[in-house]
């Protein structure tokens, strides 16, 4: 097919968050979505190689673009390095301001140059079991919204969950695959008796998070429902330095950004507006992996439901999961227990109950215990470092070094480190 017939689309990572369910292996300076906690790679590696293979004799793909915290952008591009994927630019957010302003400073580099690409936008802490279905909808969110429609993959629920907001669907598109159906409205997270209520009526999905739209057309949705949010990303665009991989904001302009998700700042109100929004199911065998009862869903287990990572020995025990890093983990006449086991942390929970783990990291940040922060390894732009062992005055550390990467001699006047 000619070149200047190719649908050219552009990956957006969203790397924000922190994950505080999945404690004590997610924490604020290594969260859920640089972990690995299904097969052999990541959930943001598994993120960037769904989006790499979305390219077809229709559709050419660039480099992504990533979304992140300056904390996180080297440990985001070693994870690229590992599996072979080239980094666009990484946008890095010196504070959190969720979704909305994260989406709008990716279109606004991928509109410079004069190129409106179309934007598949996902974040990073979700698991595909199916990527052959997951690429096959994701191009046909693409064929749609090359024609300026707003796109949604959404996922066709299959209990009644409460932990998801919802969209309700209107009756398919005439001349399109009946699984393209235009979006009615968006509904919040339900309680139990409403969820089960979308559930038996049927034309009610899941959000998962995901939006494939052209640059352009989320501008200019973003100018017509929230110019205040577009003209302070901006502001903060104006004020980056000079490189152009490594893209840090004007810090004192991007605080300024009102926090807002991109449902909230644009896609709810788009319904009935001149910008068309559709959906289209994604049966892939999706998960977002919320909490430690959610990985427990998507492990493979024995015959008795125990999934168990690391070195793990159990005795009549059932419907466990185990993780363990750093330690033999044992379990005798166990039943529905999380158990997370980290070098400086563990987590002992009733599987039913796992979403209460961010009571306990309120906990801790409440009394600022660092285990709610750090962990023992920490990735830095040369390489990393363990601090193995500390007391006193004294601290150990070992250290990796990249290959003609090169730290800083320190020195401490109240502490001895080696």
């Amino acid at each position: 097919m000619n070149s200047e017939k190719l649908i050219q689309v552009t990956p957006v990572i969203l790397c924000g968050g922190s994950g505080t369910r999945l404690w004590p292996l997610s924490r604020t300076d290594f969260p859920k979505q640089f972990l690995c906690l299904t097969g052999n790679e990541g959930l943001f590696q598994q993120a960037a190689l769904r989006l790499a293979s979305l390219g077809n004799a229709d559709i050419q793909g660039a480099s992504p673009i990533i979304v992140t915290g300056e904390d996180h952008c080297f440990l985001g591009c070693e994870q690229l390095r590992e599996i072979g994927v080239e980094l666009g630019c990484a946008l890095l957010e010196p504070v959190s301001r969720k979704t909305a302003p994260a989406l709008t400073l990716a279109a606004l580099a991928a509109v410079e140059g004069s190129t409106d690409p179309v934007l598949v936008v996902t974040p990073a802490d979700q698991t595909v079991a199916n990527a052959a279905a997951f690429s096959a909808a994701m191009q046909q969110a693409v064929a749609e919204a090359a024609n300026a429609t707003i796109v949604i993959p959404c996922v066709t629920p299959d209990k009644p969950e409460t932990g998801f907001g919802y969209i309700q669907v209107a009756k398919s598109l005439q001349g399109k695959a009946e699984v393209i159906q235009l979006v009615q409205r968006f509904v919040e997270k339900p309680d139990a008796n409403t969820a089960q209520t979308y559930l038996n009526d049927g034309g009610y999905y899941w959000n998962a998070g995901m939006f494939v739209l052209k640059a352009s057309v989320w501008l200019k949705a973003r100018g017509q429902c929230r110019p205040d949010i577009l003209l302070a990303t901006q502001a903060a665009r104006e004020k980056r330095g000079e490189d152009n991989t490594f893209v840090r904001l004007g810090k004192a302009e991007f605080a300024a950004i009102p926090s807002e998700s991109v449902d909230y700042a644009a896609i709810e109100q788009c319904p009935g507006s001149s910008f068309p929004i559709k959906m289209v199911p994604l049966d892939a065998g999706w998960n977002d992996l919320g909490a430690w009862d959610a990985v427990w869903n998507v492990l493979p287990k024995d015959e008795a439901s125990n999934a168990h990572l690391g070195e793990v020995l159990t005795t009549d025990s059932r419907n466990t999961l185990v993780h363990a890093t750093s330690r033999l983990v044992s379990l005798a006449d166990a039943e529905n227990l999380i158990v997370v086991e980290t070098s400086d942390a563990v987590l002992v929970a009733d599987k039913s109950r796992s979403q209460d783990v961010k009571h306990i990291v309120n906990q801790l940040q409440g009394t600022k215990r660092e285990e709610q922060t750090l962990h023992r390894k920490a990735y830095r732009r040369w390489g990393w470092y363990d601090s193995i062992d500390e007391g006193g005055r004294s601290r150990v550390k070992r250290i990796q070094v990249k290959p003609k990467a090169s730290l800083s001699l320190q020195k401490h006047h109240y502490l001895a480190e080696h």
